[in-house]
């Protein structure tokens, strides 16, 4: 069971072009078994030299009291025990999703990802390197895919959805998207019966488990323990049917997007320092399909990365065409308070604010 997970790691990193021998990697490590197993295998791969300098980041989110606590002591005995710089950052959560009227999850992510973003950065710098050369590891599974892929099922998705998780998102890599949860543990259990150094908390656990997994009100633990396991029993391979379908759909989703770029480059100008764009009158003669993918992607730039694109304020600028010119008059208040206006010049997409400036000026 080692050398396979091993194997399987060393070959997603290679075959995505995840990472190279002078890369420093920060690790977002929980204490879970995904993330404890990600730790042990970074280890390997620095020993082989495979990737570069390393660096621990463990985020207490506040949210489980003393359980938090322990959370953070396992992981900063783990980084200790592998020789890893360890980083621990306690953000109060749960207040900050109050003050702002968030959702926590949500919240809990930004801050962690912040978080991240501010270690790899001291990482990059220790390292003499420069920090967009940088990756962060997060230990998704392709259990993890699978459940995003039934999640996003029930909830409808965007272009490429289905797609599910990236091997790669900009400095975010999933070395383990190609390992079950299932082999991760069993590959820390392996190495404890070995002979291995391994950690374990005040109990003796290998790795820490958190008891929200286990509550079905939440939704992805719903997915996990309610829908998964009916979907296996019909099909006891589905991790591996799943993992090649989503893979087909991703390079399916690659080649649109590359498509979608170049219809970009083509008929969308961002203006005033990016705080507008102008969508030109050619776009009306491009395939509804490019023209929803370019639409969605000029939204999302506009909301940023952590805001879900809704398809009605998709409609809604694809909308200021009629018969492929567009639609002078046509105004519309979309999602993030952004207007979009219509006239001889093309479509324009720019914060409400800066609309109602300009309609009065002119």
């Amino acid at each position: 069971m080692s050398g396979n997970v091993e194997f399987t790691v060393d070959l997603t990193l290679r075959t995505h072009g995840l990472v190279d021998a002078d890369t420093p990697v920060l690790l977002m490590v929980s204490g879970g078994s995904d993330s404890t197993a990600m730790a042990y295998l970074a280890e390997m791969l620095r020993r082989q030299g495979s990737i570069g300098p390393l660096s621990m980041l463990h985020v207490n989110h506040r949210l489980r009291g003393t359980d938090a606590d322990a959370d953070e002591e396992f992981v900063r005995k783990l980084a200790e025990l592998l020789e890893i710089d360890f980083t621990g950052v306690s953000i109060d959560i749960a207040s900050i999703a109050e003050t702002e009227h968030g959702n926590v999850e949500a919240v809990a992510r930004r801050e962690r990802y912040a978080a991240a973003q501010d270690a790899l950065a001291e990482l990059c710098l220790r390292a003499k390197c420069p920090a967009q050369n940088g990756r962060i590891f997060v230990a998704h599974t392709v259990d993890d895919r699978i459940e995003n892929f039934y999640m996003r099922s029930i909830v409808g998705t965007g272009p490429g959805g289905f797609r599910s998780m990236r091997y790669r998102n900009g400095q975010i890599a999933r070395p383990l998207l190609d390992c079950s949860r299932e082999e991760l543990r069993a590959y820390i259990e392996h190495r404890a019966d070995t002979g291995c150094l391994v950690a374990r908390d005040a109990t003796g656990a290998f790795w820490r488990e958190d008891a929200t997994n286990e509550h079905t009100d939440r939704f992805r633990a719903y997915v996990r323990h309610e829908i998964v396991p009916r979907a296996q029993e019909r099909n006891p391979r589905l991790r591996d049917t799943l993992a090649r379908t989503m893979n087909l759909i991703a390079d399916e989703d690659d080649m649109v997007a590359s498509m979608a770029d170049e219809v970009a480059a083509k008929h969308v100008v961002w203006l005033d320092g990016g705080n507008a764009c102008l969508i030109g009158p050619g776009f009306g003669s491009v395939p509804l399909p490019l023209q929803r993918r370019v639409v969605f992607d000029v939204i999302g730039r506009f909301l940023g990365p952590d805001e879900r694109v809704e398809m009605a304020s998709v409609n809604a600028v694809l909308a200021g065409f009629m018969d492929g010119v567009p639609k002078g008059g046509y105004v519309m208040n979309i999602q993030g308070n952004l207007a979009v206006s219509a006239n001889k010049k093309g479509v324009r997409i720019e914060p409400m604010a800066s609309f109602r400036t300009r309609r009065k000026r002119s």
